[in-house]
């Protein structure tokens, strides 16, 4: 029989005159892999903080039967006291360079390390690399316990969750079944409900037509004649009136039948875009840009040695590389904005025709905080108001939501705002640095059909998986500080490489390096006097996928 580990009630949370929660019962129970999810701003991050008794809310109760652990979104973290979790993860100790990547890996770490019964995690895959990834893929898939996960990561709810919890205007909508069922049922509910709402279009329609109708009728049933002799004149007077009567009679029954119809709400439909962006200004190249780099340093770390690439006119390419390699540094070198600690030697060169929009992880920078969505969009929008509505309104900002001001809005709201406005300028050539950050799974799917319909040139740095397979044609990987194009996009990358050698060969040569990994492992998590991290974490991840490609060949 299931294990219950938390029983929460009558949950209710408002901010000002707005209910944010309003969830009557919730439950978990030990066999449970749930997936929190929903729009951004719908309170997803807020529920969880009360079900970890980290916030107190308004009203209800919560009940907590086992101990919990919880892996937070934001902040450095601790890298925890399991030494085992530490060199797996490769926590590291806190101090004031650590990388986004590298403090998800503490936090993931320090929330393990409790061993709690119930696991929460706020987004754990935030700015892990490909490798990292999978190490926490295999930590959840293998946790002894219940979980509850608010994730973007859809290869990850796919794989890991067994239940979804949907918040949607404050309530829980509850789905059995992992991701894909959740996509399926959802779909089917949206049919239902505009089958339900037209069907409620259509009766109230043809009951206030009938309605008018016996308006009409009762205003044309004629009264008596003034000739008329007094007994026929009573006796017509008596047929008006009885034919008034029912027609008044039938119009209120009608009447009271409109008032009495149960009102179907329209489902929340998007609009279809029908222009397209990005061909304001074409360029007429077939490539926008080429850069050859002899060497990229960041500090005393070499980042790139002799490597270069091309980006072909109107292909949509994916930079890829573990944490650290050094994806944003090139991006901003391409844009002109290298800075002191780093080193480029080598030659960048933009077609002349070529208008940048630039996306990075600090877009609120370009953005007036005071003015907003609607007016920060519109100063540089080449578009209509009215299309640039429908492009926000497909981005998750819909009706009234473009009249706040940014110092309102939520992480991912600003960052959808920051989006629409990229797409809306004069652009031909988007450069986007991790554009999916923030945003919630809905928005995700609606940025990729946005950015897979785009008619100019796109660039960006992703570690989102899904997102990567269906927006990129080409991919750009960091390779042992080479850069290495893929031509067809991810799943052409991923098929396995064909390596010389016998099968014994080959599985001589994985278990030489797995040794080595160990090794590397253990001075990674213990560093000696001289050990550079950022040097061992280089050689870690070289022979990580070397040994993927001797494995696929097995």
């Amino acid at each position: 029989m299931a294990k219950i580990m938390l029983n929460a009630a009558n949950i209710q949370i408002s901010y000002g005159e707005r209910c944010l929660l309003k969830i009557d019962q919730l439950k978990i129970y030990d066999t449970d892999r749930i997936g929190l999810i929903g729009e951004n701003g719908a309170g997803k991050t807020t529920l969880l903080q009360i079900l970890a008794g980290e916030r107190k809310p308004e009203e209800g109760t919560v009940r907590r039967f086992v101990p919990v652990a919880v892996i937070h979104q934001e902040g450095a973290g601790n890298p925890g006291e399991d030494q085992e979790l530490r060199a797996r993860f490769r926590a590291q100790e806190s101090r004031a360079n650590l990388s986004g990547g590298e403090m998800t890996r503490n936090r993931i770490a320090d929330a393990l390390s409790s061993h709690p019964e119930l696991l929460m995690a706020d987004e754990p895959t935030t700015d892990l690399d490909q490798e990292g990834l999978g190490i926490l893929r295999k930590a959840l898939l293998g946790f002894q316990g219940a979980i509850l996960l608010i994730s973007h990561d859809r290869a990850l709810l796919r794989k890991l969750c067994n239940r979804i919890w949907y918040l949607r205007d404050g309530t829980i909508l509850d789905f059995p079944g992992g991701y894909d069922d959740f996509i399926v049922e959802r779909d089917r509910r949206m049919e239902r409900e505009t089958f339900e709402y037209e069907q409620y279009r259509a009766e109230r329609k043809r009951l206030k037509e009938s309605a008018q109708r016996m308006s009409e009728r009762a205003s044309q049933v004629k009264k008596a004649p003034g000739r008329m002799g007094n007994s026929e004149a009573r006796l017509h007077k008596r047929e008006w009136t009885d034919s008034v009567l029912q027609l008044s009679h039938a119009k209120r029954t009608i009447q009271n039948r409109m008032e009495h119809l149960e009102v179907k709400e329209k489902p929340k439909a998007l609009p279809e875009i029908r222009m397209k962006l990005g061909v304001a200004h074409p360029v007429e190249a077939k490539i926008v840009l080429e850069c050859s780099c002899g060497r990229m340093q960041a500090g005393a770390s070499e980042l790139l040695r002799d490597t270069g690439f091309v980006l072909p006119t109107g292909s949509r390419t994916a930079l890829i590389g573990p944490n650290g390699c050094g994806k944003t540094t090139l991006l901003r070198e391409l844009l002109g904005q290298n800075c002191s600690e780093m080193t480029f030697q080598g030659k960048t060169r933009w077609n002349p025709a070529v208008r940048i929009g630039w996306f990075d992880q600090h877009h609120e920078q370009t953005m007036d905080r005071r003015k907003s969505v609607l007016e920060n969009i519109m100063e540089s929008s080449v578009y209509p108001e009215h299309f640039a509505r429908t492009v926000m309104a497909c981005l998750g900002l819909r009706g009234e939501a473009v009249f706040k001001p940014l110092n309102l809005l939520s992480g991912g709201e600003k960052a959808k705002t920051a989006l629409g406005r990229l797409l809306l300028m004069d652009c031909n050539t988007l450069v986007l640095d991790e554009p999916t950050n923030h945003l919630d799974l809905f928005t995700m799917e609606e940025l990729e059909k946005l950015l897979a319909s785009y008619g100019g040139t796109i660039l960006f740095v992703s570690h989102d998986e899904e997102f990567i397979r269906k927006t990129a044609t080409r991919i750009i990987r960091f390779d042992h500080r080479k850069l290495v194009t893929t031509e067809g996009g991810w799943d052409e990358m991923k098929k396995p490489v064909r390596t010389e050698g016998t099968a014994a060969d080959r599985g001589l040569e994985t278990s030489r390096l797995e040794m080595r990994m160990a090794v590397l492992s253990a001075r990674m998590a213990h560093p000696a006097k001289g050990d550079r991290p950022e040097q061992l974490q280089q050689e870690y991840l070289e022979l990580a996928r070397k040994i993927r490609e001797l494995k696929a060949e097995l």
